[in-house]
């Protein structure tokens, strides 16, 4: 068997199985933690399986990430320019600066939420479906609001919602009120990157792309000293990121001040030795942005949202002005669209990973059409970390690798080993979701929780995370390595089915044990086994006992009831099908849950957990999950 190593830097009916027995009333059968157990005789009994490795995933080897071919004037126009020499001095004779002026009008490619601009025209701010009075807003800064609304209020991203709710016309006065009121508020550039939420680096790079693509909306009104005062806001935050877009407080924040100078470049007059410099940075951002199969180091879908809708933005500036954009940027949105996608369940909606929530299929569908990119998920997303199983109607997503690197990570979650299973678009089983939404509906004080080992669907030890949880969205120590391996099984009395086997050391150093996760999802999507292992790390096992727990949490509207001997639960979805729950050791219990839905609004679920005492010297608890007819 080959293994994937992480490191930190089956009948349709499913009523009976084929001797004849009930899951509803038969114990989950052991799977084994061989390299060929997982196959089960009619006795319940392991035998060898023959097997057939899976290959990893088709990957996306990076493009070259080299800086634009240009000739030596260019190159040295580039230079000069990042040296420090003015723009004027390099473009204009005498170096005779230009007052600043907009070149081109730019489409945009991607309409916001029209809710939350009908909330704008209303005076509100519309965040997670939390509103805030926009003349209750400190757009100085000074009293801090929560991180959701502080991106929204300083990216400038409203405007996208202010577009999308009705005529131009109608909204430029909305849009001239609250740029007033911001820029009384910032009237100058703060030297360096601090703790004022509208020079964050991620912020103010967003915010000058926004400005740029929905300029034709802010000077639809006849104001021309409102006109002058937003040009020469948007010429000295340009300047401001020239000086400071390497002090992002991650990748992504970075790109997005790239992005911010290169739309500079390209829409604002004088704008070419800007655009130059900024396409050279650019360019080499994004090659550290993302690993090899185009994931982004955050692991988080979010921010591969995010990368995408920077890039689509961006490239709407290049259109506006006749240009092709470097062919790095079109190679990094066809690297970053295919992970993505990995993450969607049958019904187009996005799985709760890593902060982000159950984004709605509509939301996802907008974004990778505005992208251009036609491909299908990427199944086996090994550098990225996550394993997706498609079975007919079934979708089984499984996290197999370490939380991302406190330098990448904004809301990271201690998630490893963590499944989502749906099935015909009704989820099953699920994460809670919902840590980077805190601050709407999801009250800040629920977000550390959030991103615990036991808001997701896998084994827990002694109530521990097994990473560290930090405040600000960073990870601690934890788990350093996870063990991976896929395989396919040939048919027999079982059918089909699809093997994933994990193991990750994240409790390895506190109670001396591994956690060794089996998944098999039988080729129809009706039957998922598992088996969780604790497995001691040592030569020296320890003495005495420590608690476990295997948490399941439920879908939404799923009805869950324990069965009569207290080791089985009978599940019935929205959608009128029925799935049995079997529990071969331990304890099981039906305990309430909460889980973050599409619109960011926290819901009650059900969860199932199996738990007890496990020895120092190891277990095994078995458990399967099986549609009925």
């Amino acid at each position: 068997m080959v293994d994937t190593v992480f490191r930190d830097p089956i009948n349709s009916d499913g009523v009976q199985d084929a001797e004849g027995h009930d899951p509803a009333t038969s114990p989950a059968m052991p799977l084994g933690s061989g390299p060929e157990a997982g196959v089960l005789d009619g006795d319940g009994n392991s035998k060898p399986a023959a097997s057939e490795l899976i290959e990893p995933g088709r990957a996306l080897a990076l493009a070259d990430f080299a800086p634009p071919s240009l000739g030596a004037g260019e190159r040295l126009v580039r230079l000069a320019y990042r040296a420090g020499i003015p723009a004027s001095m390099l473009t204009l004779p005498l170096g005779k600066a230009a007052k600043p002026r907009i070149i081109a009008a730019v489409e945009n490619p991607l309409p916001g939420q029209a809710a939350s601009g009908t909330a704008l025209r209303a005076g509100h701010f519309l965040v997670h479906g939390v509103k805030a009075p926009i003349a209750q807003i400190d757009f100085g800064g000074a009293a801090r609001m929560t991180p959701p609304f502080e991106r929204l209020v300083h990216s400038f991203s409203w405007l996208a919602d202010l577009e999308a709710c009705g005529a131009r016309e109608q909204m430029a006065p909305v849009a001239a009120r609250i740029l007033t009121a911001w820029l009384d508020a910032n009237p100058k550039v703060m030297a360096r990157p601090g703790n004022r939420p509208a020079w964050i680096l991620a912020n103010a790079g967003t915010r000058v792309l926004n400005w740029l693509v929905h300029a034709p909306l802010i000077f639809a009104v006849d104001d021309k000293a409102l006109r002058q005062r937003m040009l020469d806001a948007l010429a000295d935050t340009a300047r401001w990121l020239d000086r400071n877009v390497g002090s992002g407080d991650d990748r992504l924040a970075e790109v997005a001040g790239w992005c911010g100078i290169v739309a500079a470049g390209l829409l604002m007059v004088d704008g070419k030795p800007r655009r130059l410099y900024g396409e050279a940075g650019l360019v080499r951002a994004l090659g550290e942005l993302v690993g090899d199969d185009g994931g982004v180091l955050s692991r988080s879908p979010l921010g591969q949202m995010e990368a995408i809708e920077l890039l689509v933005r961006l490239r709407a500036c290049y259109v506006a002005t006749k240009r092709e954009p470097p062919a790095a940027l079109e190679s990094m949105l066809a690297m970053l669209v295919p992970p993505l996608l990995s993450l969607t369940h049958g019904d187009g909606s996005l799985g709760s990973w890593q902060g982000a929530w159950a984004i709605n299929a509509e939301t996802l569908a907008r974004l990778v059409s505005a992208s251009g990119v036609r491909t299908r998920p990427l199944r086996d997303v090994r550098q990225w970390g996550y394993q997706r199983v498609a079975a007919q109607k079934g979708v089984l997503q499984f996290d197999a690798a370490p939380p991302p690197l406190p330098r990448h990570a904004r809301s990271g979650c201690a998630s490893t080993l963590a499944f989502e299973f749906s099935h015909a678009g009704e989820r099953i089983v699920v994460n809670c979701g919902g840590a980077a939404c805190a601050g709407g509906l999801v009250p800040v004080r629920l977000e550390q929780g959030l991103r615990a080992s036991a808001a997701h669907s896998t084994l827990v030890l002694d109530d521990a995370n097994s990473t560290a949880v930090l405040i600000n969205g960073r990870i601690g120590s934890g788990v350093a390595e996870v063990e991976l391996d896929r395989r396919m099984l040939d048919a027999d009395k079982f059918g089909a089915a699809t093997r994933l086997e994990a193991s990750h050391d994240g409790y390895g150093a506190r109670y001396g044990l591994i956690h060794r996760r089996i998944l098999i999802l039988r080729d129809d999507g009706t039957e998922l086994r598992g088996e969780d292992l604790l497995v001691p790390n040592g030569r020296k096992g320890k003495r005495g006992k420590v608690a476990f727990a295997i948490r399941f949490h439920l879908g939404p509207d799923i009805e869950a009831r324990l069965s009569e001997d207290g080791q089985g639960a009978g599940l019935a979805l929205p959608d009128g099908s029925y799935w049995q729950f079997r529990a071969g050791e331990g304890e099981l219990a039906i305990e309430d849950s909460i889980w973050v839905d599409g619109q960011a609004r926290l819901m009650p679920v059900q969860q199932l957990v199996m738990q007890g005492l496990v020895s120092r010297g190891g277990g095994n608890f078995s458990w399967l999950l099986k549609k009925m007819g």
